[in-house]
């Protein structure tokens, strides 16, 4: 079975396959180490080191190859900052990705949603222990809570999981989707489990959690984010797009071959992002992600120190496939080798943005295609495992 996904590292396969993706990006669950400081993008910082730089834009290269168009990515450390490209923004162009290209995120998406979803914690106005069914009536699984949910144990199935939902979205990928449609398409679905008793990375999950915020802040969603997110944080290139398929200029161009996995890749930039809703619909830049790895990771203008420290405990240990070496929590997982992150990945696109406490290092990576490499991996994700080895 094929199945299209926004899950960090995952794209076409088997549950089973999705779920090893998704663990492979995230990691051990042990406790959080004390907070640090991430350096802002408009923070000066010292030259990086000559032969570092050197040591990472080979990797970026490397990894690249000539599979596909273009990736840029950024590595910020106490040395300095390092900005490298490699390839074009778009597939049959010479012109190098820059920091301020839009790009679709994918399911980075999911760390945004889930920081609103934790300010709303830091103000009252909802529980992490309150059942999806006290907002959402007719949801799947509704016992499950807003934590699980978010954590990915709600036992709630993922609607692009379903074939049939996939047939019909690959039929039209410029089709509008509201956020209801996507959870009828799961209630379609057989639960997973019981709340609490499975984990599955499910789309669902962020949907619906989406609805809980704009029922509970009696906004459009695409205000929450604006207003919560990105005008505080100056992120002036990021949007909630709302279902439209629009993506301003400038923006890369991004190749999938999610619809017809045996054929050539084709152009799926203004494919409708309103599948994703808020798991996975943001627009961004390098530049704005840059902006959000340092709020993401240090809590600094979104989140207090208390409720900062709420998500850096939220990392599981349990139910399988987490254990004590792999682990996701509140929207963001933490990897064995101690990176905490997430990636995403949507037709045309992927993305994946990390930081390491223990090293105070964080690496952004965009990418404009979702084509696995020759290796079966996946691009942007693939550059941030060989940038991470590149610095040691």
């Amino acid at each position: 079975m094929r199945t299209l996904t926004l899950a960090s590292g995952m794209r076409l396969g088997t549950l089973a396959l999705a779920l090893a993706a998704v663990l492979a990006v995230t990691g051990c669950s042990g406790p959080a180490p004390a907070a640090t400081s991430t350096p802002a993008a408009t923070d000066e910082a010292p030259d990086f080191p000559a032969d570092t730089a050197t040591a990472l834009q080979t990797a970026l290269d490397s990894t690249r190859g000539d599979e596909f168009a273009g990736v840029i990515a950024r590595v910020i450390t106490p040395d300095g900052t390092w900005t490298g490209t490699s390839g074009a923004a778009a597939p049959d162009g010479d012109t190098p990705p820059a920091p301020d290209d839009r790009t679709r995120i994918g399911s980075l998406t999911k760390t945004m949603t889930a920081t609103i979803l934790l300010q709303l914690v830091e103000e009252g106005l909802v529980s992490l222990d309150d059942p999806i069914s006290q907002y959402v009536p007719d949801s799947p699984n509704g016992a499950a809570t807003l934590r699980q949910l978010a954590d990915m144990t709600s036992g709630i199935p993922s609607y692009s999981l379903d074939p049939d939902w996939e047939a019909m979205y690959f039929g039209d990928p410029f089709r509008v989707f509201t956020t209801q449609e996507l959870v009828d398409a799961a209630r379609t679905l057989p639960v997973v489990g019981a709340p609490g008793e499975v984990w599955q990375y499910s789309n669902t999950n962020y949907v619906l959690l989406g609805m809980v915020i704009e029922q509970v802040l009696e906004q459009p969603i695409a205000d929450v984010f604006a207003e919560r997110l990105f005008e505080p944080l100056n992120m002036a290139d990021t949007v909630y797009p709302g279902g439209s398929a629009s993506i301003d200029e400038p923006h890369l161009v991004g190749l999938t071959n999610q619809r017809n996995p045996a054929g050539a890749p084709e152009d799926a930039t203004e494919w409708s992002p309103s599948f994703g809703s808020t798991a996975g619909e943001v627009v961004s830049t390098l530049d704005d992600l840059t902006v959000w790895a340092h709020a993401l990771f240090t809590g600094e203008g979104v989140l207090d120190e208390e409720t900062q420290q709420l998500r850096r405990d939220s990392i599981l240990s349990s139910p399988p496939p987490n254990d004590a070496e792999s682990g996701y929590g509140l929207g963001w997982g933490e990897r064995a080798d101690g990176w905490w992150g997430h990636s995403g990945t949507i037709p045309g696109f992927t993305t994946s943005v990390f930081h390491s406490y223990d090293q105070d290092a964080t690496i952004v990576v965009v990418a404009n295609t979702d084509v696995p490499l020759a290796s079966g991996d996946i691009p942007a994700p693939a550059v941030f495992e060989a940038l991470a080895a590149a610095l040691g």
